[in-house]
């Protein structure tokens, strides 16, 4: 092998590690956003947001009533599942430590590590709070950014490195 070669072989390796600390309004972040951007969560939404329009036609206050509810009712039972989510999860109680590389995701906690091929993964996106991982439509892996700090892009490179554009959906 020549020394170019070599040399440009290494120049691509990305590995990065870090320390994630998930907590209730970390969770509650994520869980809004996967929730408002399926088809139930929009769905819902426009229900809400027709009652409203029907009670400013017609001054119906079942309409203002069916509306509210149902614009209250998702956000409300999200905040009332990430707490109790987080603090009845054991592996919430301390932090997770994530090892990003050119193979894929790694993450440990005490003794026990889970391996994760780029291949597999189902998407990236970010939220107002965290960039987050998709390994299946419904498990992810989330990355507060106030715990990635000045890694925050390294991290979003090495994702949209090594998955395709079509699955990064990643805002700064």
């Amino acid at each position: 092998m020549s020394k170019a070669r070599f040399f440009m072989r290494c120049e691509s390796f990305m590995e990065i590690e870090f320390d994630v600390k998930i907590t209730s309004n970390i969770l509650y972040d994520y869980m809004l956003h996967h929730t408002y951007n399926s088809m139930a969560g929009i769905m819902g939404s426009l229900v809400g947001a027709l009652m409203l329009v029907l009670f400013a036609s017609n001054k119906q206050p079942i309409c203002l009533i069916i509306g509210v509810v149902i614009l209250l009712y998702l956000p409300w039972t999200l905040f009332i599942k990430s707490r109790q989510q987080a603090l009845g999860t054991p592996a919430f109680k301390k932090p997770l430590h994530y090892r990003l590389t050119d193979e894929g995701i790694e993450v440990s906690q005490d003794d026990t590590v889970e391996k994760m091929g780029w291949d597999g993964m189902f998407k990236a996106v970010s939220t107002m709070h965290s960039i987050v991982v998709y390994t299946t439509r419904t498990s992810a892996c989330i990355f507060p950014k106030r715990d990635l700090g000045d890694n925050k892009y390294k991290v979003i490179e090495i994702i949209s490195t090594h998955m395709p554009p079509k699955k990064v959906k990643i805002r700064g």
